[in-house]
């Protein structure tokens, strides 16, 4: 098999030439024909997240057919078409996972962070943690849901059921939220880089009712925000974006550090939680929706070799929608 490879941290990746994997008891191989590339991987590459496993395989958007099967599995057949997610793993016995809350498992194993992922020709799965794709749609156009949608999913789940919804940080997550919501019959104020006009053109194609930059406050109170971008900063400013009662969901793994602010933002039982990981059960519900709801990813196609150039444009904001891999 091949694979870019980080070997240390805020480095570079490698193409690198492995021996073939085996799959073991309750594992399968999946054959990769897409991966999409994800800003938690950035913050892998870049050193932002603790414990991170080196050297590591980054991805965690995997499309691929089912190649071998290890000792075990049910379900699934060789050459089935499987989605792997960024929770790869978790232990089925801790408080969290008996409460069925698995996306706070203790002891979890996260793909293309604490396991190898995706940047590969071949990767190793656990079959439980495998979802049955079928056979609509483009590997490449359903690699992007594998995270920034079932991400965006959750997200938008636990922003609750306002109709007035903010997303900020318009990129691989909040073009996917967007359609869901619009779907939903909800109103999307999309909130860009400031002065990022090609996002907020993307966002106006995409349905959205208003498009500003995050430093501009909406026409009117939004029921809930969502943010996806990383700058601590947009906290509070969310905060005065949202209504009475209105919630910000922080979406993303990272952020920079929040600053102080007047308990006055915070006041009036607006509320502030964030996401974390997702579920199996995220993963079924929203691959339903977005069959459904005709959800269509924007991608931009990079070769396998070219991971590097691909996290470099996604930190710039060279492309809209999201970046997809292929061997």
């Amino acid at each position: 098999m091949h694979a870019m490879v980080l070997n240390e941290p805020r480095g570079r990746l490698f193409w690198s030439e492995l021996p073939d994997r085996t799959p073991g008891p309750g594992e399968i191989l999946v054959a990769i024909g897409a991966c999409g590339v994800c800003r938690t991987d950035l913050h892998v590459v870049d050193g932002d997240l603790a414990e991170t496993k080196l050297p590591i395989i980054p991805g965690h958007e995997i499309v691929g057919r089912v190649a071998a099967l290890g000792a075990g599995v049910e379900g699934l057949a060789i050459g089935d078409r499987v989605g792997v997610p960024w929770l790869g793993h978790t232990c089925g016995i801790c408080p969290y996972c008996q409460a069925d809350r698995e996306n706070l498992c203790d002891r979890p194993l996260f793909t293309g962070y604490t396991r190898d992922g995706g940047y590969a020709t071949a990767a190793i799965a656990d079959a439980r943690f495998a979802f049955p794709l079928g056979e609509s749609g483009s590997d490449v156009a359903l690699a992007p849901l594998l995270c920034a949608g079932l991400i965006g999913w959750r997200s938008l789940v636990m922003a609750g059921e306002g109709l007035k919804l903010g997303l900020y940080g318009f990129g691989a997550a909040a073009h996917i939220v967007a359609q869901v919501a619009k779907w939903q019959g909800r109103s999307v104020f999309a909130f860009t880089r400031p002065g990022d006009t090609s996002t907020q053109q993307f966002a106006r194609e995409l349905g959205a009712r208003w498009v500003g930059g995050s430093d501009e406050l909406p026409p009117e109170p939004l029921d809930a925000a969502i943010i996806y971008a990383t700058p601590g900063e947009l906290v509070p400013q969310a905060l005065r974006s949202v209504r009475k009662g209105g919630r910000v969901v922080c979406a993303g793994i990272h952020m920079s550090d929040i600053p102080s602010f007047a308990y006055d933002l915070l006041w009036g039982e607006r509320q502030i939680v964030s996401v974390a990981n997702l579920t199996r059960r995220d993963g079924i519900d929203f691959l339903a929706v977005a069959a459904k709801a005709g959800i269509v990813a924007s991608t931009t196609v990079y070769r396998l070799d070219q991971a590097n150039e691909a996290l470099d444009d996604l930190r710039a904001g060279r492309f809209e929608g999201a970046a997809v891999l292929v061997p």
